[in-house]
């Protein structure tokens, strides 16, 4: 038996096997103890690592069922500055995917989506957003907004119980006004909800309200809390939370689903842009070690002008001892995050999730997982059988991926 494995004794504690054994033989633990109602022959020898435990996670059988979809993608030109720091010649640009996701209740059918991606007219955005696209600054490849993918898909928008907005900004509203009546909108605390031409400076509209019952949701009054972060029960049975993750932008909240009894997935939003934002890090090496292809690949491809760690030498970077994640949130003056000082907070909590085996983090706009992510109608909660994470998670530090961006490059875009 893998020394891995946790048996459940109550609602709180998990002993690994070995010390069950050894706590047997001194006789300071009573076999009679074992005999547990939540104990099993299943669980004692065939039982899984429950390290979703270790952050507060209650335990429940209840599960969601998450799918995916890449709405467009989208190029803000010589934006990435305003996203990661250091941004290597070259690499000025920031290009990435807009995912929005489809989360069905398993036990009620009960569909609600978190984020939208972004609508496929943006000329009809507010005018400080189309003046984006107009001028060249942006620009998305989006025939249909995620309205025409799930009808595509078979999915009738008048199944969508709840939208659920990560927060407010362009790419991740979509257009509410597509949406039925019966469609209600959740928005996270403090979301800036004033509305253009009234207020001059408002990046929304009076159609992405109308007609919705809008619920600001309040951590205030939850007592949930998962590796310090406040957490909303949004199902009421343990399958689905919403978290508060603030920084990025006023209102900010990312979720936590249960996809099965002991496996998760963490929309991240915008809580970091790129996957170097958060990795490597010991606790994430240490559970995903980097194959050994890319450990010998990147001792050339990462620049030691701008990249090291201790046993780094000129010319060749040593990803096993660096220490910390390769980039950092930008607080340049124009950053992208209102709040860069919250906004690392944030990213530091969820990059411990990220490094744990039981949970998979999908932020909004990951460019690493491009190829790699099975879209609707395929599902997402499979993840862990499917070994999903082990066979992603690195593909960021691959040279041959288009998140890469660890060298200076003669790329233009």
């Amino acid at each position: 038996m893998d020394a891995r494995t946790l048996i459940p004794l109550s609602p709180v504690y998990y002993l690994n096997t070995r010390t069950i054994l050894e706590s047997l033989r001194l006789g300071v633990l009573s076999s009679k103890m074992l005999l547990l109602p939540s104990l099993s022959l299943i669980s004692l020898f065939g039982g899984t690592y429950a390290s979703f435990r270790d952050f507060g996670i209650p335990v429940s059988n209840a599960t969601v069922d998450v799918r995916v979809f890449n709405v467009g993608n989208a190029t803000l030109r010589d934006t990435a500055h305003a996203f990661i720091s250091p941004v290597l010649p070259g690499n000025e640009a920031f290009e990435a995917p807009l995912f929005a996701f489809l989360v069905e209740h398993n036990a009620t059918q009960t569909r609600i989506m978190f984020d939208l991606g972004i609508r496929k007219d943006p000329l009809n955005f507010v005018p400080s957003i189309a003046n984006l696209f107009s001028s060249g600054l942006a620009s998305a490849d989006v025939s249909k907004d995620i309205t025409d993918l799930l009808q595509d898909g078979g999915i009738p928008l008048t199944s969508i119980k709840t939208v659920i907005w990560s927060h407010s900004h362009f790419d991740h509203i979509g257009d509410m006004s597509k949406f039925p009546n019966t469609t209600t909108l959740a928005i996270g605390p403090g979301t800036n909800t004033a509305i253009f031409p009234g207020s001059p400076n408002g990046i929304l509209q009076a159609s992405d309200f109308a007609g919705h019952n809008v619920t600001e949701l309040n951590f205030s009054t939850t007592n949930l809390s998962f590796n310090s972060l406040k957490a909303i029960d949004y199902f009421g049975d343990g399958s689905f939370y919403l978290l508060n993750t603030p920084g990025h932008l006023p209102g900010h909240i990312s979720a936590l689903a249960r996809v099965t009894p002991t496996s998760f997935i963490s929309l991240g939003g915008d809580t970091f842009h790129h996957a170097g934002e958060a990795r490597p890090r010991p606790e994430f090496q240490k559970n995903f070690p980097c194959p050994a292809h890319l450990l010998e690949e990147t001792k050339t491809s990462i620049s030691t002008d701008y990249f090291w760690s201790p046993k780094s030498r000129d010319g060749a970077f040593d990803m096993p001892s660096r220490a910390q994640q390769l980039l950092a949130i930008s607080d340049l003056p124009d950053s992208f995050y209102a709040d860069p000082v919250t906004s690392q907070v944030s990213l530091e909590k969820l990059a411990t999730l990220d490094a744990d085996p039981d949970i998979f983090v999908i932020v909004a706009h990951d460019r690493s997982l491009l190829s790699s992510l099975p879209y609707f109608p395929a599902s997402l909660s499979g993840w862990k059988a499917s070994q999903l994470k082990e066979r992603t998670v690195w593909n960021f530090a691959d040279k041959t991926n288009p998140a890469f961006i660890f060298s200076p490059t003669n790329k233009t875009t």
